[in-house]
């Protein structure tokens, strides 16, 4: 019985310290976010805006795709990739 009471006792104690430990690192963690973000911000960078190139309403081959969507087709791509896609075919498959 007296090495289960002593095994408890050290587990007890090892979990207990292991656990300080962590919320001490958690702690220091946020405090060092907190004075990077106040004392070195993150800086700005301006960003230069692209010109939207007018891109060609392909016709589709195939039928059953309208005018209507093919320029909502070219539109979506264009905001996806910031005006640096080019829709080349459309395809329904």
């Amino acid at each position: 019985m007296e090495n289960l009471e002593t095994g408890l006792l050290l587990m007890v104690v090892g979990m207990t310290t292991v656990f300080a430990i962590l919320l001490i690192v958690i702690n220091l963690g946020k405090g060092l976010i907190t004075l990077v973000n106040k004392y070195a911000p993150e800086e700005v960078t301006v960003k230069k805006q692209i010109k939207p190139q007018p891109q060609v309403a392909t016709t589709a081959p195939v039928t059953g795709i309208t005018n209507q969507t093919t320029a909502a087709i070219i539109s979506a791509v264009s905001v996806v990739t910031g005006g640096k896609g080019k829709v080349v075919k459309i395809e329904k498959s």
